[in-house]
């Protein structure tokens, strides 16, 4: 009997540390040093397989992105109900409702998880999606309200814990997050930031917050003209190398990460079968 719960507690055990290896744990919470040296790769479409231990950004439009792993799970943030001409359902979409451009009222019930960035006027709302490869959690951000003031809790900064990475997407942001904000968001690898400079914050505190995450990589997004991005560009290349690779995607791991936190331009397209 004392053998036979031996071999159970071993299968179990066992099983258990299978499942933990879904998804290669992340460091958001822990700096960890990037490895020298970046790379980025171009030529594999977005419809290609994605290799182990990489993660594939396409830069869709405005201030979606479409996420994809080696395990092909596909999320896109901000979504807003077209992402191109493709077919593909989306595993997960993440909504932010400052402005339309950011979310739609009706997103396709064949999504499985759809992630919205607000609850209940003021209240906010909190997600922690696993799935294996992937889990997806949020900040909540104070938002301009439409009516005037603040609603607070009333958008969300959407994290991706993927490949060992941490990938965040700030969304449609109104103000430099507080202490316990950036504390929650953790170490973030790669994030996707608003470049604007007044529908979302104010170029100089865009800055001032990349900065202080000093993500390894920075996209650019919500940009309405090339002098709003330039001007962003100027106001980064001191701290922050500066890469136009072309295209409109690029792969990131943990150890193709630069060793010099860089800004990375992308041009938006949207996804072609």
């Amino acid at each position: 009997m004392l053998r036979q719960f031996i071999a159970l507690l071993s299968i179990t055990l066992a099983a258990q540390t299978a499942a933990a290896q879904d998804r290669r744990p992340s460091h958001c919470i822990a700096i960890a040093d990037a490895a020298p040296g970046v790379e980025y790769v171009h030529k594999a479409a977005w419809s290609d397989a994605v290799p182990a231990d990489i993660v594939r950004l396409h830069y869709v439009t405005h201030a979606s992105f479409l996420l994809q792993t080696p395990g092909g799970l596909n999320a896109v943030t901000d979504y807003t109900g077209f992402i191109g001409t493709v077919s593909m359902v989306p595993d997960v979409v993440t909504m932010n409702h400052a402005h339309e451009t950011h979310w739609t009222m009706a997103p396709d019930p064949a999504i499985p998880h759809v992630l919205e960035g607000w609850g209940e006027f003021g209240q906010g709302i909190d997600h922690h999606l696993d799935l294996g490869e992937m889990l997806v959690r949020n900040v909540s951000t104070d938002i301009r309200s439409r009516w005037g003031g603040t609603e607070d809790r009333g958008n969300s900064i959407f994290v991706f814990e993927v490949g060992g990475l941490c990938i965040g997407h700030l969304g449609h942001l109104h103000h430099v997050p507080n202490d316990e904000q950036f504390a929650a968001l953790g170490r973030l690898d790669v994030v996707m930031a608003p470049v604007d400079g007044g529908m979302t914050l104010p170029l100089a505190d865009m800055i001032a917050t990349l900065k202080r995450l000093r993500s390894s990589v920075v996209l650019p997004m919500h940009w309405f003209s090339t002098a709003a991005l330039e001007d962003f560009v100027t106001g980064m290349r001191d701290d922050f190398a500066i890469e136009r690779p072309g295209g409109s995607e690029i792969v990131v791991s943990l150890r193709t990460l630069p060793s010099r936190p860089t800004v990375v331009i992308l041009s938006p397209s949207y996804l072609i079968e």
